[in-house]
């Protein structure tokens, strides 16, 4: 493990690996620094972390972190207040944000919080942190765009709002009639500051710079107090952990009385890990736009129509949110990586048929329909015509629903698009009818 990165709504995942090689895991919360700390990466970056509703990464667990040789950083949001508090200890603060903490300028957690979305849909920022809003007030101070007044104003009135109803709409709608917003109004989209992504991204560029010299200075490690608290929280993230590898080890051997089925999952499963190691290599990451079309996909797969049937769905397999965006995004880099590779698969897709001894008997089949089809292939189907052949397909001959997206499907395929995946379906259809002319597209 090279470096672990905890981020969410401060920074996407494509915007991390732009910077960094890293492992980006979603932000972090009472246990998660212990538990990486254990797989010893050489080094931990810290940016978001969960605030309210579950509990908090502890002071502790990064200075065991820091105990064991591993540098420890922090930027822009949790990170930044926990390099505040650690700073003396030897986590590595990086940005304005810290420091401002750091030096008590910054005092309130509420800062540096935000609301954003949950962690199906990329943990998206949906409230405008306080720190970006003043530092926005600053820059356009001293590009001219207010006046102190007015600056202070806009300040009072963004720090006057919870955290969750904190954007630049609100805090505007709050002014006095008798400021003139209309030049800071205008200059706003295009002067607005995003002071914790340009943290974050000083931090994984610090980073990268560490891992690529080894020279950041360390100070003397602390040696945590091996408190009942301390000994508490090891004792359930390690039993934890001994038990889902006890229960996965329990599903596997029930997976092992089919031995046919075992070893088709160990191969998908060892084409898994060869395509993540591809997509790290290449920095490839999973957007948010990628993300949401999977989960549809998926959801649309298993059948999941309720938000609920969701929650279900994770809880029978054993996968909170955060776990489930895992899911999705390693699906849909094996589907970029797999794109990425058509042109080299066919041989091993021969030569696969040829150690299950299916070679031969599809290339009798193709031939023989190739043969048969000589005077149909030609044959023209309306589009009424190709709905049927599609139902006759994939209900009848499948046994399963129509795609609702044919063109991903035909991709799925290695097909360029719907056209190609219709073409097919229709030869296939006039083969099963003998092959002639005569043949009649089937009834819905």
């Amino acid at each position: 493990m090279s470096a672990v990165v905890f981020v969410g709504p401060t920074l996407a995942s494509q915007s991390v690996g732009e910077i960094l090689q890293a492992e980006i895991l979603p932000p972090v919360r009472q246990g998660d620094v212990y538990r990486v700390a254990r797989e010893t990466p050489r080094a931990i970056g810290i940016i978001d972390g969960f605030f309210e509703g579950v509990p908090s990464v502890w002071h502790k667990e990064i200075l065991w972190a820091m105990e064991q040789g591993i540098p420890v950083f922090g930027s822009a949001s949790m990170g930044a207040l926990r390099a505040a508090e650690l700073a003396d200890f030897g986590m590595i603060g990086v940005g304005r944000i810290f420091e401002d903490y750091h030096a008590g300028v910054l005092q309130d957690d509420d800062e540096v919080a935000v609301l954003h979305s949950p962690a199906e849909l990329g943990f998206q920022p949906l409230s405008e942190p306080m720190v970006s809003i003043r530092a926005t007030v600053a820059r356009a101070l001293e590009a001219g765009m207010i006046s102190p007044g007015l600056a202070e104003a806009i300040l009072h009135a963004g720090k006057a709002l919870q955290y969750r109803e904190r954007d630049w709409p609100r805090v505007l709608s709050m002014l006095a009639q008798d400021h003139d917003l209309t030049v800071f109004s205008d200059w706003l989209p295009e002067g607005k500051v995003d002071a914790k992504r340009d943290d974050a991204c000083e931090m994984l560029r610090r980073m990268a710079t560490y891992l690529e010299s080894g020279a950041e200075a360390q100070e003397a490690p602390t040696r945590v107090e091996r408190t009942l608290a301390w000994q508490g929280l090891i004792r359930r993230i390690d039993s934890e952990t001994a038990g889902n590898r006890s229960a996965a080890q329990d599903l596997l051997d029930e997976l092992r009385l089919d031995p046919a089925r075992f070893v088709e999952l160990r191969e998908r499963a060892m084409l898994g890990v060869l395509a993540q190691e591809d997509a790290a290599r290449r920095g490839l990451r999973a957007d948010r736009d990628t993300l949401v079309a999977q989960m549809d996909r998926h959801r649309s797969q298993v059948g999941l129509a309720q938000r609920r049937d969701v929650l279900h769905w994770l809880d029978a397999n054993d996968l909170d949110e955060a776990g489930y965006e895992d899911f999705l995004s390693g699906a849909a880099l094996s589907d970029e990586i797999r794109s990425l590779r058509v042109d080299r698969l066919e041989p091993h897709m021969l030569s696969a048929l040829r150690w299950a001894d299916e070679y031969s008997g599809l290339k009798a089949r193709a031939e023989a329909k190739k043969t048969a089809l000589q005077v149909a292939e030609n044959r023209e189907f309306s589009g009424q015509d190709r709905l049927r052949l599609l139902i006759w397909y994939f209900e009848d001959h499948l046994g399963q629903p129509v795609p609702d997206d044919l063109d991903l499907h035909a991709q799925s395929l290695g097909l360029a698009d719907r056209e190609e995946f219709c073409t097919l379906v229709a030869r296939e259809f006039l083969y099963s009818q003998g092959g002639g002319d005569a043949a009649e597209a089937p009834d819905a």
